[in-house]
């Protein structure tokens, strides 16, 4: 017999459980590489799966780097910044594989832009109406344009959460810890009864305890094995580890739980 869930929110303290969104509660359908070698090879291209991959996997150490080489700083906030910072992105991966073609790259953007290209991960929904039952609010806090919010209606989770906050239509991102602030106010909750759940140490981790928040990593690639903080591997743990969070004291020793006003340093672009 698994623990019951009815009494978590009661004994655990937490009011409000936040979540990212891409790579956290969807993903791009059925895969990126997936998705890019389709539209690539309906272009005419001859690409695969692997090469994809490949190309994905070869530039991902270099992502702060060619990040930063777009000159665009916010690209969820502008519909003109979204296109010129992913626009080239896709033209360096397809530089790679030795493609030179604008109209692909105007392909690309459309394909990674379009809600039928998202689906959930498996666990999401079980994940969210555990939670729910448990009898904590739900909240989202995503870097992401403005359409996020159909695209959660699409998945049909958008009315899960009481709070969404979404950088495209907020005009702040993450890494800033504002975004954390605004939910929490937005929310009515105090930081210390919050947690926040995202795929990002950077991203997710170190800014919402910079908000004061309790920051629980999903690590679905083990990517993070040395991370100091609380980690999980899928969002199945999530509701026991959320109970378990409140019995501790946040430390202050720990990364995840980096003093407020000391904002982490901007890490790299993630989402399509």
């Amino acid at each position: 017999m698994g623990r019951p869930v009815e009494p978590l929110a009661l004994v655990s303290g937490i009011d409000i459980v936040f979540f990212d969104a891409g790579e956290t509660l969807l993903h791009p359908h059925p895969s990126f590489p997936e998705l890019f070698a389709r539209t690539v090879q309906n272009k005419g291209h001859d690409v695969s799966v692997e090469d994809a991959t490949e190309v994905q996997l070869r530039l991902a150490p270099h992502l702060v780097e060619l990040a930063e080489d777009t000159g665009v700083e916010n690209p969820s906030l502008q519909a003109e910044d979204s296109l010129r910072f992913w626009s080239f992105l896709y033209r360096r991966l397809l530089k790679e594989l030795g493609i030179e073609d604008e109209e692909l790259v105007s392909a690309l953007y459309a394909t990674f832009s379009d809600i039928s290209s998202y689906a959930l991960f498996d666990d999401v929904l079980p994940a969210l109406q555990r939670l729910e039952s448990a009898g904590y609010r739900l909240g989202l806090i995503s870097n992401f344009e403005g359409w996020l919010e159909e695209m959660l209606v699409e998945l049909e989770i958008g009315h899960l959460f009481e709070v969404r906050i979404v950088s495209g239509a907020e005009g702040v991102e993450k890494p800033n810890p504002r975004i954390y602030e605004l939910a929490l106010e937005r929310a009515g909750a105090e930081a210390q009864a919050a947690v926040h759940v995202g795929d990002s140490p950077a991203m997710d981790v170190e800014p919402a305890a910079a908000a004061g928040m309790r920051a629980v990593l999903l690590d679905r690639l083990g990517r993070y094995g040395d991370h100091p903080g609380t980690v999980i591997s899928s969002l199945d743990q999530l509701a026991g580890v959320v109970a378990d969070l409140a019995r501790k004291p946040l430390d202050p020793s720990v990364p995840s739980a980096r003093p407020r006003g000391d904002s982490p340093a901007r890490p790299r672009r993630r989402r399509r």
